[in-house]
């Protein structure tokens, strides 16, 4: 009986790493590499002015104007717990189309620098390890191998709750 319970794990492991292979743009918070779907990736721009908006949590900086649009901008580095630190010239944002209650919304990610677009397959992807209940990883897609290093993958989706993106799309009505 434990060797089917294992199997049907390895299956299902198997199975999800399949779902997550593909192409992913990586890029660096701190020393730290992580990956999003290249599918959810709009755009890639140098950083510019972010107005900030009163009232909102410090990893929000902000909104900007984008061709004519207003989106959220939030810093990754401030969201993960990581302290802030200047702009340079390799900061940059990352307009990503996550999923909002009534209709996909755009936002941008502050993220130190963009790194390349890597194509992963299933055998280059683990499950996040288990890190015990007192760690949130919901955000985490898994953990890829690629290059000697390991990268974060994360399900943008999952990156801000579903009540912090219903604020996000309130502030912008």
């Amino acid at each position: 009986m434990p060797s089917t319970i294992a199997a049907l794990a390895d299956n299902s492991s198997t199975a999800k790493s399949i779902e997550r292979a593909g192409k992913y743009l990586t890029f660096l918070i701190g020393k730290e590499e992580f990956g999003v779907g290249v599918m959810k990736v709009r755009e890639i721009m140098r950083m510019q002015d972010i107005t900030a908006v009163p009232g909102t949590p410090d990893y929000l900086k902000g909104v900007m104007n984008l061709r004519g649009k207003i989106i959220p901008v939030i810093d990754l580095r401030l969201k993960f717990g990581l302290p802030a630190i200047e702009s340079t010239k390799r900061t940059c944002v990352i307009v990503v189309q996550v999923d909002g209650a009534a209709m996909p919304l755009l936002m941008g990610m502050v993220v130190d620098e963009v790194s390349e677009v890597l194509v992963l397959t299933p055998a280059d992807i683990e499950d996040t390890p288990d890190f015990g209940s007192s760690v949130a990883t919901a955000y985490i897609l898994g953990m890829a191998k690629s290059k000697g290093k390991i990268k974060i993958l994360l399900d943008i989706n999952r990156v801000l709750s579903s009540q912090e993106i219903h604020r996000l799309e309130a502030v912008l009505q």
